[in-house]
This record gives C-alpha cells, structure tokens and sequence, in this order.
C-alpha cells in the first residue's frame, strides 16, 4: 500500500480529537487525518442521556480497562472506562457539565504562561458551548456543545437543595459562574433535547462531509514514526490486521487521551528509561514525565433507603418503564433525559481555605457492586470526592506491543490526607441527609450504615469501596520543569512537529469535572495551531 500523507494527523477521536479535527479541517487548503481506534457512533444508548449506564463497560465501545490493584484500596481492580469509539469519553460519560475554578487555571499558568490564565481561556470554554439557560456574558452561545440545565429533576432532588442551604451552602443558579465557596446546585448537561450531545455530534457531524477531512476508524496507532527527533508520521494497525504508515507534512498531535497518549509515547521510545529498557524498546527521547503524575477523583458512596417518593428504583422497572421510554419516545422527557446527577455540591472541608469536595446525588440507588442494576427498594444515592487529590500514580506498558493495556495505577488514597478528606465529606453527606427536608424520606443508611460511624471506620470503608469519577489525568503534564513533557503550547519537549493535545498534559486535575475543560484545551489548541505557534 502506498503511504498517505496529509498536513496534520490527529490521533484519537474523542472530545480533544474531534474538536481538533473540526477545527483544523475548516481550512480547505489543508488536509487532516483522523484516526481512531473505535468504530462509529451508532450504539443507540450513546445518544440517549440515561443511557450511559449501560455504557461503562461495553465491550465494543470502551477500552474496558480496569486499574492495577493497590493496596491503598483493598487491591482491588478498579473498573476505568475510557470511550473507544467516535467522541471517545464524551459519547460514555455522565453528560455532566462543570468548569473549574479559577484557581484551577490559574495553577497551570504558574507551571505554564499566562495565555493559561482564566481570563485568556475563557473564551475557549465559550467558544465551545451554546448555553441553553440564563444569559451570562461568561457562558457561550454559538458552540458545537449544547450544554443545559437537568430538566424536571425529581422532587427528592428538590428536597437535597433545601437541605443544602439549611446546611449553610448557597444557592447557586450557575455553578460554572466563578466562586469558591460552598454551595448545591443542579448539574449541567451536555444534551441536545432528547440526545446526548457528544464531541462527535456537535464537533465531528458538521465536518463530516469535507473532503479535506479523512475519518479512519477502526485503526489503532501502534507507534510514532521518529527520526532524528522529529515526528515524521504514524504506524497504524486494522482491527483486520493489516498496517500501514501514514505521514504528516506539519504535525502528529496525540489526542488518546491521559492513558493512550503516555502508552503510544511509550511504545513508541519516549519516556522514563527504565520502562523503555524493560520491554526492549529503543530510546528515542529520554522523557521521565510520561506516564507519571497519573490524577484522578476517587468517589465513596451513601446509600439511602427512601420512603413517600418515587425514585429510579420505581421508574426503571415493570410497567413504568414503559411508560418512561414513551414519555422519552414522544415528548422527550422523564427519566430517560437524565444524566449521573441532578444535583451537585461544592463543600469545604476543616482541611482547606477553600472548597475542596463535591457531590452528586442520584434520584436512585444500584445493587452494590452491580453496573446499572436497580435496588428492588426505592433508595437515592449520594456521592463525593475530594475535588484536588493528593496522590499521583502512573501510567507504564506491559509490553512493546500496543494492544496491551497498560498498567494503570492512579494510586488513590496513596496520601493518607487524601483519605482524610473523604471522610469529612462522607460526615458532611450524612448531614445533609439529617436535615429535614430530606430526612423526612429516610428510611435507613443502607450503604455503608449507621455503625460506620468514626473517621477510622469511614476511610476504612472508603478504601475498600471507592471508584472513579472517569476523570484521569496529568500523564503527560504541561509546564517548564524537569518533569514536564509538553511545552505552553502542548509541543512535546525533544520531539518536533508533535503536540499533545487532552487531559493528560493538564498539570493538575481540575478540581471540578474534567469533559468541559478538555474542550477548551483543543479550542485553545487549535487556535495556537492555526495561528503558527
């Protein structure tokens, strides 16, 4: 086969890659590759909001890794979704919308320069949204994401935001308006009336049809093509097993995402030496930081058994649900249209000057241990994590050979202030749950009960029961120092005509959910790309 060359190659499909690939593509004049290692995204719960449940472990549409057992955690192997598939994590996810805080933002500037500053990224967090709610000169209107506000949240729902405020946090209409304080709020979707909207859907679809765009799915990159330090091309492997190489004029830009872009580095000889020597891979380029500084937010759960309300537990059953997929079918409403959470909290902690745990809270309650599966009873469900962890972990291969997952570590609880951290925010949910606007429903603590009740007790239950928040990141940081591995404007340190552009280069996780923050990124990105930086 005779190589294929473009101007750009873009690696990964998901919401940095698809973002890319619409933006870079807008010039006629150039050509872009996109390649993803998934296939199409046809499975119809990717479009329907509540459908995400039945996504987190797909066999087709997910990557179906699982974590390196700690012994932090009970070590145990941790399930970590991760999307395969066209809008990668954004066509899974919880549809949950949240930006950071300014203090966030303003961290990375400090490990970066100020073109990272809140005020300069702004405007990438506006370009990519159409915000359906209150106008604000702070959010979008004209962007590929449609992002709203939980529509019909369920009474109990209406009862935790009361009990929030008696529990002295604020009301907040806008919880993406700056502020750093405590307060309960709904959560934002990333939905287009009835359908989930994805990175694919708003970015992707529109560019579809250009001719200057090339889609390449079902294609894994097995390795860069570096000589002499500059990055000349791409390995690429079919799911039917044949290869080719195809190359970039300008640039490769690695948008796998925080565990694919530190694996392709690696496999591809850029990285820490012993992880190269270890699988007899040839060094390239020395880069210690790839793979390290793994972050991610690690939640522990309440469970409540409810009475006088109708939850999921009703609605997702028999005869109801029936009625449920109608409503979704003919007026696009109920319980279909929801995401993770309808509610969310920011609280601070004795620990911190600032708020540093969040919450969602869940109209239903699962079987424990069981993906998607309804308690009989009616229950709610509140979670929570400490939104600026401690702990770092890592991303390694397992072989030279890119279809081996690699080890992942995010090392959750490693730092023992971590673990400090969730339990006041575990005692803080218990309080919200003592108010009465809620405690009128309460029935019983189901999960983990009222005789886990001391700090000792908590983190023991934390350890043994937490899981992610789906928010990895950090495996190849942005910043100046000795352990950075992409520049300011995300060109990797050694290697030329290379960027990495997703959650992996952020320097720190941002405190609050990540989706929203990885769009501003590629904006951000491909206005430095397009402008000759």
């Amino acid at each position: 086969m005779i190589p294929q060359t473009f101007d750009y190659i873009v690696i990964g499909a998901g919401t940095a890659g698809c973002v890319l690939a619409n933006r870079l593509s807008a010039d006629s004049a150039v050509s872009v590759l996109l390649i993803e290692a998934g296939g199409q995204d046809l499975h119809p719960m990717i479009h329907v909001p509540a459908g995400f449940i039945r996504l987190m472990d797909h066999e087709d549409i997910t990557w179906r890794y699982r974590t390196a057992g700690s012994p932090h955690t009970g070590s145990r192997e941790i399930m970590f979704p991760r999307g395969r598939v066209l809008g990668g994590s954004s066509s899974i996810n919880g549809l949950l919308y949240v930006r950071p805080f300014r203090e966030d933002l303003e961290e990375w500037a400090a490990q970066s320069d100020d073109s990272w500053r809140y005020d300069q990224v702004l405007q990438y967090y506006q370009k990519s949204e159409t915000w359906t709610g209150k106008p604000s000169p702070l959010r979008g209107t004209e962007g590929p994401v449609r992002v709203t506000r939980t529509p019909e949240p369920p009474p109990i729902c209406h009862a935790a935001v009361q009990a929030g405020q008696e529990a002295g946090l604020e009301y907040r209409e806008d919880p993406n308006e700056p502020h750093t304080h405590g307060s309960i709020w709904y959560y934002q979707q990333t939905r287009n009336g009835r359908r989930r909207s994805s990175a694919a859907r708003g970015y992707l679809r529109p560019a579809r049809g250009r001719a200057n765009l090339t889609i390449m799915t079902r294609a894994q990159v097995s390795r860069l093509l570096i000589a002499d330090k500059l990055c000349q091309g791409v390995a690429v492997r079919r799911d039917n097993g044949a290869t080719e190489e195809c190359y970039a004029r300008r640039e490769v830009i690695l948008s796998a995402g925080a565990i694919g872009s530190p694996q392709i580095l690696q496999v591809s000889g850029v990285g820490p030496a012993e992880v190269l020597e270890e699988y007899g891979i040839r060094p390239v380029h020395l880069l210690e930081g790839v793979g390290n500084n793994l972050q991610d937010h690690y939640i522990v759960r309440l469970g409540y058994g409810v009475k006088d309300t109708v939850t999921a537990n009703q609605r997702g059953r028999g005869l109801r649900l029936v009625g449920e997929v109608m409503n979704y079918l003919v007026r696009g409403k109920g319980l279909l249209t929801y995401s993770a959470s309808s509610v969310g909290a920011f609280y601070r902690s004795k620990y911190s000057q600032r708020t540093d745990v969040q919450y969602v809270m869940a109209g239903g309650s699962f079987k424990h241990g069981r993906i998607g599966e309804l308690e009989e009873t009616p229950g709610v469900t509140i979670g929570c994590w400490q939104m600026r962890p401690k702990s770092r972990g890592h991303v390694r291969i397992r072989s030279a050979d890119i279809a081996v997952a690699p080890e992942i570590n995010p090392a959750y609880l490693a730092d023992s202030f971590d673990a400090a951290v969730i339990a006041e925010g575990l005692k803080f949910g218990r309080e919200l749950f003592s108010h009465q606007p809620l405690a009128r429903y309460v029935v019983t603590e189901s999960i983990p009960g009222y005789d886990c009740a001391d700090d000792e007790a908590l983190i023991r239950y934390a350890r043994s029961n937490g899981s992610t928040v789906f928010h990895p990141a950090g495996t190849c940081a942005m910043g100046t120092g000795d352990a950075a591995v992409v520049d300011a404007q995300l060109r990797v340190r050694g290697i030329d005509r290379l960027r990495v552009v997703d959650a992996s280069i952020m320097p720190n996780v941002t405190s609050t959910n990540t989706n929203a923050t990885v769009l501003m990124i590629a904006e951000k990105a491909a206005a430095m790309i397009l402008a000759g930086q």
